[in-house]
């Protein structure tokens, strides 16, 4: 009985008292969340000291939380220590990285500063000293002379996160002082005058590895701080007004598209020339073959007007002699056979005149117009100048001016020896209509031989013979000597014009190159209308892609401190490097002999 009564006291107070932690515990978790404070956002402004030469030494953080509500907040960081900012409140820090205070005041901005130790920041920064062209610790530099050159390089630290080398640009500034630093060199610096100084600001852009390189003459060395800041590339950029430019773009695509028709013309102009040299050489080589023939038949014309000449002077002689020396009457009428037959030998001469006229004017009227299709397009030196200068393939631009020169070279060439060539089809022709007439007058011999000789019935007839055959005995030399000056002329012609012809053939050998040239140039400009045709399109496209790359209005920012924090609004960094200074010698103090007191005076009169 008195153990049934113990347990049941004991069973009692269990479920009195058990029940006691549970409904604190609940109270206590109502009290947190009512106490619980609030803020808007959180910014992290993390400064550093560096080493000269780039190193970290320390860094700590102040953490801004901005229009706060009263309550307690949480934060998280790996901090050594840490420090309210604000006021006198104490910041309580776990050991699993909480860091909590209260905010007291609605809409108020808390601060508090976390020290960080063996934290890297998110660019390797290297800096290297040179002096008089050798590698010098930073620490050996101070007071000292020369020729100093600075190497500052930056990349990114793979033990970081990469969001911050990404999206963030970094400015790199120096102050020099003239006193210490004169001929100041720096390519790649925005210079300016801060008073007496001059400053130097380097950019680095997000993503981007750079190194930089100061150079001056030194002496008494001194260097205030390097100081290097970092904030996230999200500057505001408004769109560039591209009006002007673009329709400078459409004035080139334009122009360049001229260019191409105007290459495409030159083009079917080459070939036309080309065409028509191909057929004046031909019509050349047939004229020098012809000539050739013409000149080395002379010799049998000449050799045959000889032997003609030579019986009209034997008959005429015979005639004037005794009647009983006559020639037989069938000698007499082989006269007009030989002398027809050297009718027919000047009229096929004519004839082949005639026919080397008819091929040259063909020939030439090609030449004409094929020299005429050249385009009289007048290219001026700045327009080739322009060209030039332009982001256009170069070989492309050579090549159109080289044909642009060689076709007016051609052109010019053409205008000069116009007149020849304009003479030449007159010269054939006089030449082929005196040599007509000669063979026209031996037939017209010819026959008034027969006539003569079929007349002949007694002395007097043979009187007549006698003068005519006399008469034309005389006018028959003449004949002769002409002949004789003609086949002169028939060879100087073909000696000389073995280099008319090797000049034409030169000449259309040289329009065949220009026309494989003209193919190949108008290729090359047609490619370059077809990239060019859409310019303005392609520089806004460029000119968009180039302000996304570096507007980063779509980057959310992070902690550096904890990616457990959140609302994080701005964070920057703020560092600086060591100054290199001479130190200053270090006084020494006085040791001044305390005055003696009456006492101490008289007791040393025993001592």
């Amino acid at each position: 009985m008195r153990l049934k009564q113990i347990a049941a006291v004991m069973m009692g107070t269990v479920l009195v008292f058990g029940s006691l932690p549970f409904s604190a515990l609940a109270k206590d978790k109502e009290n947190e969340d009512a106490e619980k404070g609030k803020y808007a956002m959180k910014d992290e402004a993390i400064y550093g000291k560096l080493e000269a030469n780039g190193a970290l030494q320390n860094m700590y953080v102040v953490n801004t939380f901005r229009d706060t509500k009263p309550g307690t907040i949480t934060d998280h960081g790996d901090y050594t220590n840490v420090r309210n900012l604000s006021n006198l409140t104490d910041i309580k820090q776990t050991d699993d990285g909480k860091v909590r205070f209260q905010a007291e005041k609605e809409d108020k901005d808390f601060y508090y500063q976390g020290n960080i130790d063996n934290q890297p920041l998110p660019w390797d920064i290297d800096i290297t000293y040179m002096l008089d062209g050798k590698e010098i610790d930073p620490h050996e530099l101070a007071g000292k002379k020369g020729s100093l050159e600075l190497q500052i390089k930056t990349s990114g630290n793979d033990a970081v996160d990469p969001a911050f080398f990404e999206n963030y640009m970094m400015q790199i500034s120096l102050t020099l002082d003239p006193v210490h630093f004169d001929k100041i060199q720096a390519p790649d610096a925005n210079k300016a005058k801060s008073g007496k100084d001059t400053a130097l600001t380097f950019t680095v852009m997000p993503g981007k590895e750079e190194t930089f390189i100061v150079s001056a003459d030194v002496k008494d060395l001194e260097m205030d701080p390097i100081e290097i800041s970092a904030t996230p590339a999200s500057m505001s950029i408004d769109d560039p007004d591209l009006g002007d430019m673009k329709g400078d773009m459409s004035s080139l695509a334009d122009a360049i598209k001229e260019i191409n028709g105007g290459v495409n013309d030159l083009k079917g102009g080459i070939s036309d020339l080309n065409n028509g040299a191909a057929e004046l050489r031909n019509g050349s080589s047939s004229y020098l073959d012809g000539i050739n023939q013409l000149d080395q038949s002379s010799g049998e014309l000449i050799s045959g007007s000889s032997e003609i000449n030579d019986v009209l002077q034997q008959v005429s002689d015979a005639l004037q002699g005794a009647p009983d020396e006559m020639p037989d009457a069938g000698d007499l009428k082989q006269l007009p056979e030989g002398i027809r037959a050297l009718a027919d030998g000047l009229a096929e001469t004519a004839d082949g005149l005639d026919e080397l006229r008819d091929n040259y004017d063909i020939a030439y009227s090609n030449l004409r117009e094929a020299i005429s299709g050249i385009p009289n397009s007048d290219i001026t030196e700045d327009q080739i100048e322009e060209l030039l200068k332009s982001d256009v393939d170069q070989d492309v631009v050579n090549q159109l001016i080289d044909s642009y020169e060689s076709a007016q070279k051609v052109k010019g060439t053409y205008q000069e020896v116009k007149e020849a060539f304009d003479t030449t089809t007159g010269t054939l022709e006089d030449v082929s209509s005196s040599v007509r007439e000669m063979a026209d007058g031996a037939n017209a011999t010819a026959a008034e031989i027969e006539s003569g000789l079929d007349s002949i019935d007694g002395l007097d007839e043979l009187g007549d013979l006698q003068t005519g055959i006399s008469e034309l005995s005389s006018q028959y030399q003449t004949f002769h000597q002409g002949l004789v000056a003609y086949t002169d002329g028939v060879s100087d012609l073909a000696s000389n014009y073995q280099a008319i012809d090797k000049g034409i053939g030169g000449l259309a050998d040289g329009t065949a190159s220009l026309k494989d040239g003209a193919g190949d140039l108008q290729d090359g400009t047609e490619e370059l209308e077809g990239e060019t045709s859409d310019l303005p399109g392609e520089m806004q496209s460029e000119i968009d892609k180039m302000m996304e790359e570096y507007d980063g209005s779509d980057f959310d920012p992070i902690s550096f401190v904890s990616e457990k924090n959140k609302n994080v609004d701005v964070v920057q960094f703020v560092l600086q490097t060591e100054s290199i200074e001479v130190e200053e010698p270090e006084e020494k103090e006085e040791v001044k002999e305390e005055e003696k007191g009456l006492w101490e005076r008289f007791l040393d009169l025993f001592r």
